[in-house]
């Protein structure tokens, strides 16, 4: 009786579409849910996330869970959670893709996860790193550590979405470091983050990480741009 009471006075709102939530909904209301668009990408080879990454670095597989379409349900999801501070969104979609990456025998192989890092100053402003809920999750289902001890950022720099790719990276890829390479050594890392647009971020991280011996790079993200 006392939650349907805080229901009633704060009533939880569906992060797509702001109409109330019913008893057995969470995050999404029925109707987002069932209007989310779905890749299926880790059931596919050569599947589009993959052929961003052709000739640049080497990843052994890549999936993003859910498309990214301006002013969709994807984009207001991303928005709560890094914008808004709803953290519970994360981790709701890290169980759901780690559900279905637990049953393909390719991602098994996955040894740890690392998410793509923030500077503490940008992790002192936001308070927590939006991949990480995303990533424990995952790390959970595949049953293996998450790990955001190895690559760190090690100084902020500026707002990089105007900077064309190549530029950026350099940008990017000066400003992280691995810590403790010896922990990373014949390891299958599972690079995490929310979003997957040029690629960059995650080309810089992978390229750090593949510069200790025997590395091998796979990739999972939220939602993947058009």
């Amino acid at each position: 009786m006392f939650h349907d009471f805080l229901n009633l006075l704060y009533p939880k709102l569906c992060y797509g579409c702001e109409s109330g939530l019913r008893a057995n909904e969470y995050i999404l209301c029925t109707s987002c849910l069932h209007s989310l668009p779905v890749t299926n990408h880790h059931l596919e080879k050569d599947n589009v996330v993959e052929k961003i990454f052709y000739g640049r670095i080497p990843v052994e597989n890549a999936t993003s869970l859910l498309l990214f379409e301006k002013k969709g349900v994807v984009q207001k999801l991303i928005h709560n959670l890094k914008y808004r501070g709803h953290e519970e969104i994360g981790p709701y979609l890290g169980a759901w893709l780690g559900n279905e990456l637990k049953e393909l025998p390719q991602w098994q192989q996955t040894t740890m996860v690392i998410p793509v890092p923030l500077h503490r100053k940008k992790l002192k402003i936001r308070g927590f790193n939006q991949v990480e809920g995303f990533g424990r999750e995952i790390a959970r289902s595949l049953e293996i550590p998450y790990r955001d001890d190895l690559l760190l950022k090690i100084s902020s720099t500026e707002t990089q979405t105007i900077k064309k790719r190549i530029a950026r990276w350099g940008t990017i890829d000066e400003t992280l470091v691995v810590q403790n390479p010896s922990s990373l050594q014949n390891a299958h890392v599972l690079l995490v983050d929310d979003l997957v647009t040029t690629g960059a971020t995650l080309e810089a991280c992978a390229h750090k990480l593949l510069q200790v011996p025997n590395v091998r790079i796979s990739i999972a993200t939220m939602a993947v741009t058009h």
